[in-house]
C-alpha cells in the first residue's frame, strides 16, 4: 500500500427510517476513496468505489437492519484498487441499523375534536426498503411489535402536557369539550436503550369553538378596553370643550346687543 496517503477521520453514520449514509474528513486531494462495508455474517461489499466525495449512501447493502456492521474507508490512487497490497483505511465506530436508525417525524392524516373526544389517525413513516411488488416498506413493517407512538396533548394557551401511547396509527383520548387542544405523535421503540424515541411530528391545533379570547388571550382585550376608554374620555373631553366654547362665543355675540 501507499503509507503516506491520509487516511480518513471523523467517521459517522447518520441515519434516518433506515436511510443510511456514512460521512468523514477530510476531503482528498490527489487521491480517492473507497469504502468497503463488513457485516458480523455477511460478506464484504464495495461502495462509492475511487470516490472524491466525502460521504457515501450505503442503505442498500445494510438490508439486514438487525445486522452489525462496521465500514472501512479505504485512501487509494487510481489504480491502488489493482493492487494486491492493501492501501491505508480508517475504521468506523460499529453500526446496527435496528437499533441505531432515528425513527422519523410520522405524518398526521387528519384530526377531529368533538364532543369530548379527540381523534388523531397518522401514517408510519416510509423506509428506503422495498416488497417485491415495488412499494416501500415503513417503519412499522421493520420493528413490528417494537414500534409504538406516544401522543402529547394540551389545552391551547396552556402548559401542562398529557400523554398517551398507542401500538395503532390511531388515537382517541378524552378532552374538555370547551377547550381547544394542540398536540404533536412521535414514534417509540420502548426496547431501546439509546435512540428510544424519533422525531416529533409538527404541531397541530383544534380550532372547534374557538372565540376571539381563544385566540388572542384576555391580554388583547385590556388593552381594547383601555383604548376604548381612552376614546369615549377624549370624546367627552373635547364635547364639553366644544360645547363651552359655543356658549362662549353665544356670550360674546350678545354684548354688543346690550350694551346698546
Amino acid at each position: 500500500g501507499n503509507p503516506e496517503l491520509p487516511t480518513a477521520v471523523n467517521i459517522t453514520w447518520s441515519s434516518i427510517n433506515f436511510k443510511t449514509i456514512l460521512q468523514w474528513q477530510p476531503k482528498p486531494s490527489g487521491y480517492f476513496y473507497t469504502v468497503e462495508i463488513h457485516g458480523q455474517t455477511s460478506d464484504t461489499k464495495k461502495k462509492c468505489i475511487l470516490t472524491t466525495e466525502t460521504e457515501c449512501d450505503v442503505t442498500d447493502v445494510l438490508r439486514n437492519v438487525k445486522e452489525t456492521y462496521t465500514a472501512h474507508v479505504l485512501s487509494v490512487m487510481s489504480s491502488g484498487m489493482d493492487n494486491f497490497e492493501e492501501p491505508p483505511f480508517a475504521v468506523s465506530e460499529k453500526f446496527t441499523p435496528y437499533s441505531q436508525t432515528v425513527l422519523g417525524k410520522p405524518e398526521i392524516e387528519n384530526y377531529t375534536q368533538k364532543d369530548s373526544k379527540l381523534n388523531i389517525a397518522f401514517q408510519d413513516p416510509l423506509t428506503p426498503y422495498t416488497f417485491p411488488n415495488g412499494s416501500f416498506q415503513s417503519i412499522r413493517d421493520i420493528f413490528q411489535d417494537d414500534l409504538e407512538y406516544k401522543l402529547y396533548y394540551w389545552k391551547d394557551q396552556s402548559s401542562g402536557k398529557k400523554d398517551a401511547t398507542t401500538k395503532s396509527n390511531k388515537f382517541e383520548v378524552s378532552i374538555d369539550s370547551t377547550k381547544n387542544y394542540c398536540f404533536y405523535i412521535q414514534g417509540i421503540i420502548p426496547s431501546r436503550r439509546e435512540n428510544r424515541n424519533g422525531q416529533e411530528s409538527m404541531v397541530l391545533c383544534t380550532s372547534v369553538g374557538r372565540n376571539i379570547l381563544d385566540e388572542y388571550g384576555a391580554e388583547v382585550f385590556i388593552i381594547i378596553a383601555v383604548i376604548a376608554i381612552a376614546v369615549i374620555t377624549l370624546a367627552i373631553v373635547l364635547s364639553v370643550i366644544l360645547c363651552k366654547r359655543k356658549k362662549a362665543k353665544a356670550a360674546r355675540e350678545k354684548e354688543p346687543l346690550n350694551g346698546v
